[in-house]
């Protein structure tokens, strides 16, 4: 199985919560106080230098305001590679 970053669902993933996350109003600093973690964490999310699981993608779901099912329909629409 190919790496993961950089492939067409990894970029829908991370397009989506940075779309979420703006239309919340909500700045990184903000998602990453919830997440009791650094603000870099969630600018690495967000440029794509690091992937996220799904435990992770609830915590965000939850943090910003999401329906992490929406996040899954967005990333079952986008091409596989």
């Amino acid at each position: 199985m190919p790496r993961t970053l950089g492939r067409p669902r990894h970029e829908a993933l991370r397009d989506f919560i940075v779309e979420q996350r703006e239309q919340a109003g909500l700045t990184q600093h903000e998602v990453s106080a919830q997440l009791d973690r650094p603000q870099s964490f969630i600018a690495s999310i967000e440029t794509g230098q690091r992937r996220v699981d799904v435990v992770e993608l609830l915590d965000l779901a939850e943090a910003i305001g999401f329906d992490p099912h929406d996040a899954v329909r967005r990333l079952l629409g986008a091409a596989a590679d």
